[in-house]
């Protein structure tokens, strides 16, 4: 019987035929982007990732060859010559400019122009303008191609003008942007995650317009349950709350809206077994909707197609999975790219 496409091991990699062309990944995280690339049989450069823990993690998975941990700012900022040659003859640059300011979560508009740190030991930055940098880098190694993601609140209300600053940008260093709303339930991933990719092609390399159409079958969290999820404990409200619910509540904000007038609560989860699984966040609550468990993280790394033997070493695992692109989700993006330009071409 076949395995599962989401139930794989780092060490599958090896298996992997590889075509040669190159990628250099920046905000890279745990790596979900770099993996997708490997499982499509690019070879990964190295990445740019401004925090320390993830990228002792980066190094202990993916072992990359120029590996640069510092500010995206820091990095445009090394002159050429400092630089591997190899950066400067690229496929594809790589990169998940840090989007919360665009999450349809909150008051998002206030956000933005702010500065935040992600994390205590970070840089504080400006976080709408970390897309811009990225395209600095872009200009700087010239790639021939150009991947990034974002999420689907870009293209909502104001932040649609942002868009438009970002499409600019890139015909005016170069290259022939396309746009792409994809939802990773479409692409073998056990998971409604719905991203938006921006893919650009230099001006001088003949290639067509991409295509990126998926319509694989949806795996349901039934499919990818495993193991006894952590209890909730008996003593919180969210305990309370759970024994409440009915059973077309989605999450937790259903019940206290219903039985308390309270709006809030939205951000914990109920997972049903014939549904598949909504988008897994870094700070998301999951619950199981016939046991009071949370999900369990044997779920959390496949609803995200992580590599079963990822080590995640003193990390959190739904941190680590929830800041990072599904690697199955690249890998098919990452595929058609070679497929319709590299190969076709």
């Amino acid at each position: 019987m076949r395995k599962p496409s989401w139930d794989w091991k780092l060490a599958d990699l090896q298996e992997v035929r590889q075509h040669g062309h190159t990628v250099f990944s920046c905000f890279s995280c745990g790596g979900g982007s770099t993996m997708g690339y490997k499982l499509a049989g690019y070879s990964m450069l190295g990445n740019v990732e401004i925090d320390p823990q993830m990228m002792r993690i980066y190094r202990k998975n993916h072992n990359p060859l120029f590996p640069f941990q510092m500010p995206i700012q820091d990095f445009k900022d090394i002159p050429d010559a400092e630089l591997p040659p190899e950066l400067f003859d690229l496929d594809i640059l790589d990169g998940s400019p840090p989007c919360s300011v665009f999450s349809t979560a909150g008051a998002r508009e206030d956000k933005w122009g702010g500065e935040y740190a992600f994390r205590e030991g970070q840089a504080v930055q400006q976080l709408d303008d970390l897309f811009f940098d990225f395209l600095d880098v872009a200009e700087k190694l010239r790639p021939r191609a150009i991947v990034a993601e974002n999420v689907k609140g870009m293209l909502i209300g104001k932040a649609r003008g942002f868009v438009s600053l970002v499409l600019s940008r890139m015909r005016r260093i170069g290259y022939r942007p396309q746009l792409f709303l994809l939802n990773s339930a479409t692409m073998g991933v056990p998971q409604k995650r719905e991203r938006v990719f921006f893919v650009a092609a230099r001006n001088d390399m003949p290639f067509p317009k991409l295509k990126l159409e998926f319509n694989e079958e949806p795996i349901l969290y039934r499919d990818i349950r495993a193991d006894q999820g952590p209890p909730i404990n008996p003593e919180s409200k969210t305990f309370q709350r759970w024994h409440k619910k009915r059973p077309p509540d989605l999450n937790m904000g259903d019940v206290t809206e219903r039985e308390e007038g309270k709006t809030s609560n939205f951000n914990t989860i109920l997972v049903k077994d014939q549904k598949v699984a909504n988008t897994l966040a870094s700070s998301s609550v999951f619950l199981r909707d016939d046991v009071p468990q949370h999900i369990s993280d044997t779920d959390i790394i496949r609803m995200q197609t992580f590599p079963s033997d990822y080590d995640f070493m003193d990390a959190d695992v739904q941190y680590v999975c929830g800041m990072s692109v599904p690697p199955l989700m690249m890998q098919r993006i990452a595929e058609q790219i070679y497929l319709q330009w590299f190969k076709a071409n």
